[in-house]
């Protein structure tokens, strides 16, 4: 859509747009279209939906980071949803991590700060640059002769599954099918979900929470180190956690820690390769790598929004939300608000003081926002340094989804 287009649409057509696939979808997305929302209706009711949409940087990170707001949870799911009860899926995502408040979150999260704590950040490094070095060596085979090679298939995707599946101890047989159970996964984080949607998602999750029940016994039998050996001995106390509780525990690491990830990859590969420039630069100083995966985050991070409710009446951006309320804090907008990060459209790698809110705020603040990141500054160095010739070689085909920014497909070829 144009701008001239976007100036003749109320605010209520713009959200529509917005969040239209094929805008979602597109190689600009939606960004130009949350500015404009941002100038006109920063706080937007949208009554079908039933949600405020948020897109100011300020807004988005006092809900997030505020007590005033938690995330809908299981009692939300039986009073609001009662239809979606009895679904697998549902079931999975509103007693997760990603569906609890307070002490039922903490709860579930306690075992797993406590897993990771014995894993050093070298000890993470490691395994994360082994995978890299293999993948990249794929990747220079594919591109071998002047072929196009599809970056997401050979290392956007594998590189957070192997990195995932190494840290829970998945064997690597096992990871590939685990892929699409993912994807299928993840399509919970629609803001509507169809009911093809819902069956997919619904078939995923049955089947990830067998096998990782599966794999928690054998790992009883014989520990191996990995998360699944550690994490039951660090869900004691008071309430320790039951089996089908620690299987869904490895169900929510395993899909949230490639997932996304697998969005960030993509996106920063492609943003750095249509700006030649700041590849450039990155090149010439190694050091900027992690201010780059920041600035990746800001410009086209792997998740456009996410819902929190209202615990008690309040207001945001000046707008009365009542007890229960719902708002929907639009991530890609705030990161671009140009009063938090000036010349938002730009991408600029030595942006100073960026802070994004891809990975969220406050007591939701993604689990695995670390190594998402260790991830991403631990490939883009050596892909930068091993092909310097790289670039998109035909369209790229994004995901279509109204959340997540990532790609299906990233055609590059080896010039020069």
């Amino acid at each position: 859509m144009d701008g001239a287009a976007a100036d003749r649409l109320g605010a209520g057509e713009l959200l529509r747009a917005a969040l239209a696939p094929g805008v979602t979808a597109s190689a600009a997305g939606p960004y130009a279209l949350f500015a404009r929302l941002r100038e006109s209706a920063p706080v937007l009711y949208d009554p079908e939906l039933e949600t405020r949409f948020l897109t100011g940087f300020a807004d988005c990170q006092a809900v997030l980071a505020g007590p005033a707001f938690a995330v809908p949870d299981a009692a939300w799911l039986r009073r609001e949803r009662p239809g979606w009860a009895a679904r697998p899926a549902a079931d999975f995502f509103y007693a997760s991590l990603l569906g609890t408040n307070g002490a039922a979150h903490e709860r579930l999260r306690g075992p797993l700060t406590a897993a990771f704590a014995p894993r050093r950040a070298a000890e993470l490094a490691a395994g994360v640059e082994k995978a890299v070095d293999e993948l990249l060596d794929r990747f220079a085979d594919a591109l071998s002769g002047g072929a196009t090679a599809d970056f997401q298939a050979l290392v956007g995707y594998p590189l957070p599954v192997a990195v995932v599946g190494e840290l829970i101890g998945v064997p690597r047989a096992d990871r590939e099918e685990f892929h699409r159970l993912g994807r299928d996964a993840a399509r919970l984080l629609e803001p509507v979900r169809s009911d093809e949607d819902w069956r997919r998602a619904d078939a995923a999750v049955t089947a990830l929470r067998a096998y990782f029940a599966g794999l928690l016994r054998e790992r009883r039998a014989r520990p191996a180190g990995d998360l699944a050996s550690v994490l039951p001995a660090c869900s004691g106390g008071e309430r320790p956690l039951g089996e089908s509780e620690l299987a869904d525990l490895l169900v929510l690491v395993f899909v949230a820690g490639f997932e996304t990830t697998a969005g960030l990859l993509g996106t920063a590969v492609q943003a750095l390769l249509t700006h030649p420039g700041q590849a450039a630069l990155l090149r010439a100083d190694p050091g900027l790598l992690p201010g780059a995966v920041e600035e990746a985050l800001r410009w086209d991070g792997p998740v456009l929004m996410t819902e929190r409710l209202a615990l008690e009446p309040v207001e945001v951006g000046g707008v009365p939300v009542p007890a229960g309320g719902s708002v929907t804090a639009v991530l890609g907008a705030a990161n671009r608000d140009p009063r938090r990060h000036p010349d938002p459209d730009a991408f600029l790698v030595r942006r100073p003081d960026v802070h994004v809110l891809s990975f969220g705020a406050g007591p939701h603040y993604c689990f695995g926002a670390a190594l998402a990141r260790l991830e991403a500054a631990l490939l883009l160095g050596p892909l930068l340094e091993r092909f310097p010739g790289l670039a998109p070689a035909g369209e790229p085909v994004r995901r279509a989804s109204a959340c997540l920014r990532s790609f299906d497909a990233l055609p590059l070829a080896a010039t020069g």
